[in-house]
């Protein structure tokens, strides 16, 4: 890791564990991601991956280490103080309403009020810029409900939401999971967007095929640790699932 990138980096993790009675779910993990780039968080079931996403999206806090957040100290309590900084986590089941249109759901706890009633006209016109700047052009009206939608058009949904949120990072848990093959092109092709807007995108997955298609960076954990972390230039499908399974690479990375 070298020093620019630690000083540029939108959210550092520094000598971060997380324990639950005797399980130590993590340890000692340092982790960069920087703005405007696609950060690939890749490990085996039960790497501690999970455990770190849900400590930066406030589910829980650390037990040592350190968040910095644009080089400043930061230890939220609650997810709402991690959104309140620009983090936005989507999980796998996304947290869309299916009984709600797009704009509800793009709208959902924080509704545009005139005159103490819901201004419908001006929460359209927001939706739809949204979605157009994300080109998302697939839905037939953005009134039509969240249950009607496919499933990559539902990750557009849960995108643009995070986008309207002013998310600054924007930690994805699995995108492309159960999407066919063109859903899962209109994802990747969404996250690429998002990275160029200058948003910070850490992509969990195990789609490794993803993984070299979208990410500018891969960071791998094992058994609750990061082994590695680096540009994406620096890997190779084989050295990453050998550190996925090992926790190391016969064939070299000289990762940073």
């Amino acid at each position: 890791m070298s020093t620019t990138e630690s000083t540029t980096a939108l959210l550092s993790l520094r000598g971060v564990s997380k324990r639950f009675g005797p399980v130590q779910a993590l340890s000692d993990v340092t982790l960069d991601i920087p703005a405007g780039q696609v950060t690939a968080l890749c490990g085996d079931n039960g790497a501690g991956k999970s455990v770190t996403i849900k400590t930066i999206a406030g589910l829980w806090s650390q037990d040592g280490g350190e968040m910095l957040w644009q080089g400043k100290p930061i230890r939220h309590n609650n997810p709402r103080e991690a959104e309140s900084l620009g983090i936005k986590t989507i999980y796998q089941d996304l947290a869309l309403c299916d009984n709600l249109d797009i704009v509800q759901n793009m709208f959902l706890g924080h509704e545009d009020l005139r005159n103490r009633l819901l201004d419908e006209d001006k929460m359209e016109a927001a939706a739809r810029q949204t979605l157009k700047d994300l080109r998302v052009t697939t839905v037939r009206s953005i009134r039509q409900p969240v249950a009607s939608l496919s499933g990559g058009q539902r990750q557009s949904v849960a995108v643009a939401k995070a986008v309207m949120s002013n998310a600054k990072l924007v930690i994805m848990d699995e995108p492309t999971a159960a999407l066919g093959v063109t859903q899962t092109r209109m994802v990747l092709e969404l996250i690429k967007r998002l990275a160029a807007s200058g948003v910070a995108v850490m992509v969990v997955s195990h789609n490794l095929n993803d993984v070299f298609e979208v990410a500018d960076r891969i960071a791998v954990m094992y058994l609750g640790k990061l082994v590695v972390q680096g540009p994406i230039s620096q890997f190779t499908r084989q050295s990453t699932v050998e550190y996925m399974t090992t926790g190391r690479a016969n064939e070299t990375a000289d990762a940073a």
